[in-house]
């Protein structure tokens, strides 16, 4: 999983050709938190096919900002560098695997 900040973002985000999922979390929350693990069994799933990204919203609020990220943790799904999706709040891994799934 990826480390993303305001200035590595469009590099690896907004430039890739691809699928990429992106979280927006913040240390303080709980559900971000509880979250992680979640994300990091689907990126073992999907290696190789989907590339993942974490961004602290706190330490990067320029990108937050751009999103319009008011409540986390958010997971934007991205295509070809284009927003397609959004889940916001914590959601069982049925849920992000069905969007990749059908994105792929």
């Amino acid at each position: 999983m990826i480390e993303l900040t305001d200035s590595n973002f469009i590099t690896e985000i907004a430039n890739y050709k691809g699928v990429a999922l992106v979280d927006f979390w913040a240390p303080w929350c709980g559900p971000c938190r509880m979250l992680g693990p979640l994300l990091e069994t689907l990126a073992a799933k999907y290696d190789g096919k989907v590339k993942f990204g974490k961004l602290n919203v706190d330490e990067n609020p320029e990108t937050a900002a751009i999103f319009g990220i008011q409540s986390i943790p958010n997971v934007i799904i991205f295509k070809d560098g284009k927003q397609v999706e959004s889940l916001i709040g914590l959601q069982d891994s049925d849920a992000y695997s069905q969007v990749l799934d059908n994105l792929l």
